[in-house]
C-alpha cells in the first residue's frame, strides 16, 4: 500500500489517495453529497478519500511501502504536525519510505533579506501565506477562514524538520528532487512544480 495524504484533487494511481478538506467530507454525505459535489468546489475526483492524518485513519500500522505528501505539513500546528509524523511513522513498513514537501522559509527569508523594495515585506506576508489582507467578514467567510486551512500555521527549514523527523522516529534524511526517488512509485503522485520554493525531504523507517 502506497499512502498520499493531503492530496487536494490530484489523484495518484496505485496510491490511497486521501484527504482531509471539509469540502471533501461534504461531498462525500450520504443523499447531501450529490448538491455539495455540484455546487460546493472544488469537485474532488471519486478516488479520493476523506482521511485526516493528525487524527488518524483507519490504516494498519506497518503498511504502507511509500507515503507522500505536498504542502501539507505548513497547514498544521506544531502540536498537529507532530501527531501527523507519529502516524505517518505507524503506518510505514520498516524500510519504508516517506517524501515531503513544504515551503522553504529560509530561502524565502533569504528572498525577503536581498530585496531593497519597500514592498518587500507585503510581499513577504503575501507568498508565505502569513498575512491577511482582511479580516473575515460575515458567517460564511468566518467559517471558510476557520476550516478551510489555507494559511499557513508553521513554517520549516531543513534543520528544523530534520529534528521533527528524528524525534517520531525517522533515519536518513536528506534533501531530496523531483524524481530522484529509487521508489518508481513516486513518479505517478510528485509535480516538478511543487518542489519550486521547496523543501523536500526523504526520510526511511
Amino acid at each position: 500500500m502506497n499512502l498520499h495524504y493531503g492530496c487536494g484533487t490530484s489523484v495518484g494511481a496505485g496510491w490511497h489517495n486521501c484527504d482531509a478538506s471539509p469540502t471533501l467530507r461534504l461531498q462525500r454525505m450520504p443523499l447531501l453529497g450529490g448538491v455539495f459535489r455540484r455546487w460546493l468546489p472544488p469537485r474532488f475526483p471519486d478516488q479520493i478519500l476523506y482521511g485526516d492524518i493528525v487524527r488518524g485513519m483507519a490504516i494498519s500500522p506497518n503498511s504502507c511501502s511509500a507515503i507522500f505528501c505536498s504542502h501539507v505539513l505548513e497547514h498544521l500546528a506544531l502540536d498537529e504536525l507532530r501527531l501527523a509524523l507519529r502516524h505517518t511513522f505507524t503506518y510505514l513498513k520498516p524500510g519504508g519510505t516517506f517524501r515531503l514537501i513544504v515551503p522553504d522559509f529560509e530561502q524565502q527569508v533569504a528572498a525577503y533579506l536581498s530585496n531593497p523594495d519597500a514592498a518587500a515585506i507585503s510581499n513577504f506576508m503575501g507568498y508565505t501565506h502569513l498575512g491577511r489582507k482582511t479580516r473575515p467578514d460575515g458567517l460564511w467567510a468566518w467559517l471558510r477562514e476557520y476550516y478551510g486551512n489555507s494559511h499557513h500555521l508553521w513554517m520549516w527549514d531543513y534543520k528544523g524538520l530534520v529534528k521533527e523527523l528524528q524525534d517520531a522516529g525517522f533515519h536518513s534524511m536528506r534533501r531530496c528532487m523531483c524524481g530522484d526517488a529509487r521508489d518508481p512509485a513516486f513518479q505517478t503522485v510528485e509535480n516538478a512544480d511543487r518542489f519550486q520554493w521547496g523543501l523536500a525531504i526523504e526520510a526511511t523507517k
